[in-house]
């Protein structure tokens, strides 16, 4: 009730009445229906001669019942289904391969007048609606742009659903609904951002402390560290559960802190030791993150960095990396551990000036208690020309300023009024969707496509006045823009987010590998593969590197405990750099990233056909049917009595699943040298069952020796469906590198449907080769590739 529940309705009706607007203009457009298609009599004679025997209605192979299915292409799902049908027999997968087959000029009388028809329709659909349907900002986009927007660092993505997924990616039209739910969270969310920056209720306390060592000491623990006699500082030497929080911090309010602490390696031999920084709430449910991994040096060393704590009574936990777990023997223990002296917390930092400058940023200089109309709509018409990602009128700003001018004259005071025409825009559709029209893109929606594509975020104040000034209308200039971008710190959100899904990295917490077989596998392992994966990511874009490096490259990003796991000597230290390769070390390209190899895996076994499923989608661009509905998963046998390729030798004599397991299967096998956390093995290994024999080997984890079970050799071997045989992955990387067209074809792919937030439709296949050809003119460059997406029709166009 009262004045909240009317502003809420409002903003409801505002919104209601603009998505109706939206899907009539929508409707209205899609009236005019395709007439039904006029195949040439060769083409519907070569039809019959090699499809209907297979797709009829008795046998529907693919429930595709051929003499029923008409050419009308004004239904979406029939068109889809001719869409497939020509591209099954374009790429030659239809007829199969032990089918009669068509001769070359017969294949091209069938293909001929379908794809005429096909992109007769479409280019007329397009040019009435537009490639791409209206589309939302996704989580991540939302929560970048709030952040951008108000200057703010709160969390707001966590009030909001989960996007759904489409070819890939969660920036997809037609997968990004709106709902009821969805529209109270946004409400929610608008709440939560606007109390951050204007700075509601009293300036939170500062804090400003500096802490000894000895206030981590738990009463009851007095085993896992040492204290040393006339000192508060503490030598910590438990790296698995460790009851070192500073119980004596507590954060007052959520916000960004400053940390200072002074460790030290001791009884190391010389060697630095690592700490580990945890924030949260460390009792029973509590969320906790990991701030970081920080080294300490032989010397007494201070370990400095701003850290954001997320809740109000949150605190820090410090926590040694690479000594013994759970050592008990802290008085007369001789190994390794981490002396901390003393810590230091200052913060939260936006404390100091309160109310907090993002006030002033939304609002200037105006007094929340004394505003008047004019003021409202000045404060107004700057955010929302902000917020809309172009300039606003005043007819356009009209329901805003409405609401407020109505809470006014009800004498609601100005700063509950003034925040309800705030709140209202921060849910328009203006804001939440990205407004393109059909035809070429206006050059803020331009600049919007483009910044949503680089940063994940709004434009800039320099890219919408290179907007204003149609800029973006120049090739040579939009390139411009493109290199500012991708200079952008900013643009650590493509590098994120794009490899987040194209790498599947977003997974990598979805599994834990099993303990008993992957004993070396820690959190800091895992830490360094996503940071391994950016790394290798940014170094080809930077420098525009062939994208034949994805494929395989002589150079890795490691740091000192990625390279201990892949085997590589001479690397030390906590930072990624860039390592030469042999070889020998079996690295290189992002096949054997351990990002890639983690999220491929289940924690326990490895299996070809997910392997091979990876490389086929994701970097060849290969389009794999899912398996039926009816056929069991395989499920690799870990006490080594059967091999994953005698269990699908087996699966591969059902007749529904050989065509595509012989597409996968050797891709995956090619990856069988590579175990479920990314380390190079010969043979798998096992889980015996008591009384089975097996070999051992004898890892060093942490100062332990642990014993491993082996079972069968590794058969990485295999044959393409072409006939081309391998031994390994080395064999497998000859043929892909040997012809890097597939790879720059699904690459270009991906981008485009990253890019513009839209699956690929039949008409894209002349762009896609056109960009290709581009690129394979500048020796495949990565970076090159990304500036012929943003040059290309599809991305400049609706």
């Amino acid at each position: 009730t009262g004045p909240l529940a009317t502003a809420k309705h409002d903003m409801r009706k505002l919104f209601a009445l603009f998505v109706a607007l939206s899907q009539l203009s929508l409707l209205a457009a899609t009236v005019a229906t395709a007439a039904p298609a006029t195949f040439a009599p060769q083409a519907e004679a070569l039809f019959a001669k090699y499809c209907v025997e297979c797709h009829n209605a008795q046998t529907a192979e693919r429930d595709l019942n051929l003499p029923k299915l008409a050419p009308q292409f004004d239904d979406p799902g029939t068109l889809d289904t001719w869409v497939r049908i020509y591209q099954r027999i374009h790429d030659g997968k239809m007829p199969p391969a032990d089918s009669p087959q068509p001769s070359a000029v017969e294949r091209q009388q069938l293909l001929d007048p379908l794809g005429r028809e096909l992109r007769s329709v479409m280019r007329e659909r397009q040019t009435r609606e537009g490639r791409v349907e209206l589309r939302r900002l996704n989580r991540i986009e939302y929560q970048n742009t709030i952040h951008d927007l108000l200057g703010i660092e709160t969390n707001v993505m966590e009030l909001l659903p989960e996007d759904a997924l489409a070819f890939g990616f969660d920036k997809i039209d037609t997968a990004l609904t709106l709902s009821p739910v969805q529209m109270e969270k946004y409400l929610e969310a608008a709440d939560v951002a606007l109390d951050a920056a204007l700075g509601v209720g009293p300036a939170p306390k500062y804090v400003q402390e500096k802490y000894p060592a000895t206030a981590l000491l738990a009463n009851w623990d007095s085993k896992s560290t040492r204290q040393l006699e006339g000192s508060d500082s503490i030598i910590m030497f438990n790296s698995g559960y460790s009851p070192t929080e500073l119980r004596k911090f507590r954060a007052p309010a959520p916000g960004r802190y400053h940390i200072r602490m002074q460790a030290q390696a001791v009884q190391s031999d010389g060697k630095p030791g690592t700490l580990r920084v945890y924030a949260g709430n460390f009792g029973v449910g509590g969320k906790t993150k990991l701030l970081g991994h920080y080294a300490a040096g032989v010397e007494p060393t201070v370990i400095e960095f701003d850290a954001r704590i997320d809740g109000r009574g949150d605190t820090l936990k410090i926590v040694p990396y690479g000594t013994i777990p759970w050592q008990n023997q802290g008085a007369t223990y001789e190994g390794p551990g981490v002396k901390l002296d003393w810590i230091e917390v200052d913060g939260p930092l936006d404390a100091k000036q309160w109310p907090p400058a993002t006030r002033a940023k939304l609002i200037g200089d105006v007094d929340l208690n004394q505003g008047s109309g004019e003021d409202a709509a000045t404060i107004l018409k700057r955010f929302a020309r902000r917020a809309f990602r172009r300039p606003i009128s005043d007819e356009e700003l009209t329901p805003y300023l409405q609401l407020v001018r109505e809470r006014l004259a009800q004498g609601v005071a100005f700063g509950d009024a003034l925040r309800v025409g705030i709140k209202a825009v921060l849910v328009s559709p203006r804001f939440l969707l990205l407004d393109e029209q059909p035809g070429q893109l206006d050059p803020y929606a331009l600049a919007s496509r483009l910044s949503y594509f680089l940063w994940s975020t709004m434009p800039d104040e320099e890219l919408l006045a290179a907007a204003a000034k149609g800029e973006l209308n120049d090739s040579q200039k939009l390139a411009a823009q493109v290199e500012r971008m991708l200079q952008h710190e900013r643009a650590h959100g493509f590098t994120e987010n794009f490899t987040g899904q194209w790498l599947g990295l977003r997974n990598i917490e979805f599994t834990t590998p099993d303990m008993r077989l992957y004993p070396e596998f820690d959190e800091f392992l895992q830490v360094s593969m996503v940071r391994e994966t950016h790394a290798f990511f940014d170094e080809i874009l930077r420098h525009d590197l062939s994208l034949v490096n994805f494929v395989d490259s002589d150079f890795a990003m490691l740091n000192e405990r990625l390279a201990k796991q892949y085997g590589i000597p001479g690397v030390t230290g906590l930072e990624i750099r860039k390592v030469p390769l042999k070889p020998e070390w079996h690295r290189g390209g992002v096949m054997t990233l351990g990002s890639v190899l983690k999220v491929t895996a289940n924690g326990t076994t490895t299996s070809p056909i997910v392997r091979g499923f990876w490389i086929a989608d994701r970097l060849l661009g290969q389009a794999v049917p899912l398996p039926a509905a009816n056929v069991p998963a395989v499920e690799p046998d870990i006490r080594g009595a059967k091999t994953i390729r005698e269990q699908l030798a087996k699966h591969r004599e059902v007749t529904t699943c050989a065509s595509c397991h012989a597409q996968i299967d050797p891709l995956g096998f090619a990856l069988e040298n590579y175990d479920v956390i990314g380390g190079w093995r010969e043979r798998y290994r096992i889980s015996p069952e008591r009384g089975q024999r097996a070999d051992y080997e004898t890892l060093v984890v942490n100062q332990r020796d642990v014993r491993i079970a082996l079972g069968p050799p590794v058969d990485a071997s295999d044959t393409l469906p072409d006939g081309r045989r391998f031994d390994n992955l080395a064999g497998l990387k000859q043929f892909l590198t040997a012809n890097p067209e597939p790879v720059a074809r699904g690459l270009t792919e991906k981008l485009l449907i990253y890019s513009t937030g839209h699956g690929l439709v039949f008409t894209d296949a002349a762009v896609v080769d056109d960009i290709v050809k581009q690129v394979q003119a500048k020796q495949y460059g990565f970076r090159s590739l990304v500036h012929a997406v943003v040059q290309s029709d599809v991305f400049r166009r609706k």
